[in-house]
């Protein structure tokens, strides 16, 4: 019996060995890091190569702008705190769901939802499939948008810290503090970042900025905060810079969003009937095991592709498309589009509009709009790497299908060129993002959202045209600002009533609000 439990040890021993140095080989062969990386499943959800070092001198530095500060991280958050026992128990429950028709996700249960935008849970599948509770906030003008903000001074299951606020990062004052400089972001989920990620991209940009201070401008503070949050889009982000951006008088607002309006169907002409390329299913409980481990281990990862012939079939390469015309708008000048253009592409108009309103909004309390341009990570005739960037192929040819990647490109470059456009005509700041930022895939999780490596290359992007805005306004003397007269304040007026819980159940009686 002995001998057969150390015949038995030795054997287990030496498959572990076999199965490390396959995956360390595996590793080698994909072109990945020898150590694990872990990407949140719907921002990738696989493994990354940290090509961080080999880019960052490609990006155009400021000249009072240090290199090393790059590697430096921010200081721990100190509102981070135990998750509640309550809310880990949810969280497990909403998992064990799998995913909803609806597209209801444990995530949602973490938000304060807009009471107008909710009205009757029951009347509507994505807020029925709730597990018979909700977290509610009433706007304070009866305005159905935004749809939802962050639970204020929270830590939540996936990750996500926010402040009194509901806004992700650190703790802040309403006050303005003397000689500051207050920088505020706004966007959806390239933005915000994912939840499982420590920092966000403001965050990274708020440290560095503190470094630049430091260095530079000792007497000056920078307050950089992140009003921005998930799926939301121009006219949403409109009504959070209106309702919660605004009172906090910023000095600079940076808006960061290119792809929630982002939609071709409306130049397409003649489009053929098509549904995307057909997909090899594993069994489903293999499945599930496959999609877990292949965010940690580069065999699951090559086993997943196999089983599924995504990417690898095609050896990376796009998908065949069906043939389609593009009906370009007739009079508009693709490169040098008129604004005023009543029927601009992908939802410019709207986007426009919003901007106009965004820029009343701000205009009352001396706050300056800011426009980026937006990243797509897609060239015609691409070629990925089909494990690595697995998630990525899977995105542009699934997803966005049946839209070919130079169409795709050419719409993202066309976006743009009119938000530069808008920014000219309005003197606004302007934050060349996509053209700054390394056309790498292995810096992206999909086509627009960033794996952990690039978001820190993008938010040094941004940091290295922000410094020049702030050097020209100090040197001007637009900024810093003096305290504004009455003081004011220390409550904000969107966040003085708190977030309440309801709670419902569909079908049968009415729904009752909880404390």
């Amino acid at each position: 019996m002995r001998k057969i439990l150390t015949d038995g040890l030795v054997l287990a021993v030496t498959m572990l060995v076999c199965l490390v140095a396959a995956e360390g080989v595996t590793r080698l062969v994909d072109g990945l890091p020898l150590a694990a990386t872990t990407l949140p499943a719907a921002y990738g959800g696989g493994l990354g190569q940290d090509t961080t070092s080999e880019h960052l001198d490609e990006i155009p530095r400021a000249a009072s702008v240090k290199r090393e500060w790059f590697f430096t991280e921010p200081p721990p958050l100190p509102n981070r705190h135990a998750v509640p026992e309550e809310w880990l128990a949810l969280n497990r429950q909403m998992e064990e769901r799998g995913p909803l028709a609806s597209g209801f996700r444990p995530v949602d249960m973490f938000k304060a939802w807009n009471s107008a935008f909710v009205g009757d849970p029951c009347d509507r599948d994505f807020f029925a499939d709730a597990p018979g509770q909700l977290y509610l906030f009433d706007p304070p003008d009866g305005d159905k948008l935004p749809p939802y903000r962050f639970l204020p001074d929270a830590t939540t299951p996936a990750g996500l810290v926010t402040n009194q606020f509901g806004w992700r990062g650190p703790p802040v004052k309403f006050a303005r503090s003397p000689n500051s400089v207050r920088i505020v972001f706004v966007g959806a989920s390239t933005t915000a970042g994912p939840h499982q990620f420590i920092y966000s991209l403001p965050e990274l940009v708020a440290h560095w900025l503190d470094l630049w201070s430091a260095a530079q401008r000792p007497d000056i503070r920078f307050e950089v905060m992140s009003a921005a949050r998930e799926s939301l889009n121009s006219t949403s982000i409109e009504a959070v810079v209106r309702q919660e951006v605004a009172p906090v008088r910023p000095d600079l607002v940076i808006y960061y969003e290119g792809g929630n309006q982002f939609r071709l169907d409306s130049v397409i002409r003649d489009m053929p009937e098509a549904t995307a390329a057909p997909r090899l299913k594993a069994p489903e409980g293999l499945t599930a095991w496959l999609q877990d481990a292949s965010r940690h281990s580069a065999i699951a990862r090559r086993l997943q592709s196999l089983m599924g012939f995504e990417g690898l079939s095609e050896g990376g390469r796009e998908l065949p498309k069906p043939d389609y015309a593009i009906d370009w708008p007739q009079g508009l000048d693709e490169k040098d589009p008129d604004l005023s253009y009543p029927e601009l592409p992908v939802n410019l108009n709207t986007i426009l509009s919003d901007f106009d309103r965004m820029r009343a909004d701000l205009a009352p309390v001396g706050g300056e709009l800011a426009l980026s341009s937006f990243v797509w990570m897609v060239k015609d005739g691409m070629v990925l790497n089909p494990i690595r960037n697995k998630v990525l192929w899977e995105n542009l040819n699934f997803n966005y299908f049946p839209y070919r990647y130079r169409d795709i490109e050419r719409f993202a470059a066309f976006q743009n060129r009119v938000l530069a456009k808008y920014a000219a005509a309005h003197r606004l700041p302007f934050i060349d993002v996509a053209g700054r930022m390394p056309a790498d895939p292995d810096l992206f999780a999909d086509a627009v959202h960033d794996g952990w490596a690039g978001m820190r290359l993008k938010a040094w992007v941004v940091l290295q045209q922000l410094v020049p805005i702030i050097e020209q306004r100090l040197a001007s003397g637009a900024w810093p600002k003096p305290l504004p007269e009455p003081p004011m304040g220390d409550v904000h007026p969107a966040f003085v009533k708190p977030p309440h819980k309801i709670t419902f159940k569909c079908g049968t009686a009415k729904h009752g609000k909880g404390a």
